[in-house]
């Protein structure tokens, strides 16, 4: 059985699907006839997402979940598949930043990160792999252009997305190549994408974040994702600024780290922070896809 479907035909399971990214693939993916599954901490605003695709004529299912318990994570696959029978394709897009020196950074707040971006991939990751070898399926980590890239006062989101492609390359080849199972792994690799994400961060500094120019919209990354979910992939960079800060990185590593300097005053507003802790320990409920943009 082939790994691939058409999207209409898939179960697709999306985590961190309450904002940004994940909320733009879960409704593009059910727009184009999918069944989804939406997990996230956010209750209120995945049952209300839910409740919108449903009552469009849509499947979907809202299962609250905070990806860094290994146990939520086997207990919301379990339901999606009782629910809908299979898993067709698993999508790992759940993330957090945080905004500040590295110097200044409480290692509490630093492990919490890990345990949303890094460790909610490798759960989701081993919890997806026995579901999707049954049918044939496909696996997509979203990772960063600074999973290859750095950006200053962001230095351990872009340690967790190192780690995150790490984690992705190796289980692409352990896969694909020694075992040659059926089941594609897709790393994503967005540039700055117009979402609440700055809001979400926690912030140590003494200014509100932001996320420099330019910044591509959330639904190109959906679309990036449902293409890998049909098609396949390997590490798909999305938007201009993904591959020239990659390629810059890899070609010209003095020039990136004089250009990634630069990006150190532009991710700072001229005010006061508004709300530090962002949604590093506790969930919000703003249900935005797009930033402050709009």
């Amino acid at each position: 059985m082939s790994a691939f479907k058409p999207v209409e035909q898939q179960v697709i399971v999306i985590t961190g699907a309450s904002s940004g990214i994940g909320l733009a693939t879960a409704v593009t993916a059910a727009q184009r006839g999918a069944t989804v599954a939406l997990l996230a901490r956010s209750t209120g605003t995945l049952r209300d997402v839910v409740d919108e695709i449903n009552a469009s004529g849509g499947r979907a299912l809202a299962i609250p979940t905070d990806v860094g318990d290994i146990d939520a994570m086997h207990a919301a696959a379990q339901a999606v598949v009782t629910e809908f029978g299979r898993i067709d394709t698993w999508v790992n897009n759940a993330g957090v930043s945080i905004y500040g020196m590295l110097e200044n950074t409480n290692l509490d707040d630093a492990r919490r990160l890990f345990d949303t971006n890094f460790w909610g991939v490798v759960h989701g990751s081993l919890v997806a792999l026995p579901h999707l070898r049954a049918h044939g399926g496909v696996l997509v980590n979203v990772g960063s252009e600074v999973s290859e890239a750095v950006i200053p006062l962001q230095g351990l989101y872009a340690a967790s997305k190192h780690a995150v492609k790490g984690f992705t390359d190796t289980l692409r080849v352990e896969l694909e190549n020694v075992e040659d199972a059926n089941v594609c792994v897709v790393l994503i690799q967005p540039t700055a994408v117009d979402t609440p994400f700055p809001q979400h961060a926690r912030n140590t500094m003494p200014r509100e974040p932001k996320l420099p120019t330019p910044q591509i919209d959330p639904e190109q990354v959906a679309d990036a994702i449902l293409h890998a979910a049909e098609k396949g992939g390997r590490d798909v960079k999305v938007g201009a600024m993904a591959h020239v800060n990659t390629t810059t990185s890899w070609l010209l590593p003095r020039l990136a780290d004089r250009m990634s300097a630069k990006q150190a005053g532009r991710q700072q507003l001229d005010e006061a922070p508004r709300n530090p802790m962002g949604t590093l320990y506790t969930p919000g409920e703003g249900g935005r896809i797009h930033g402050s943009r709009h």
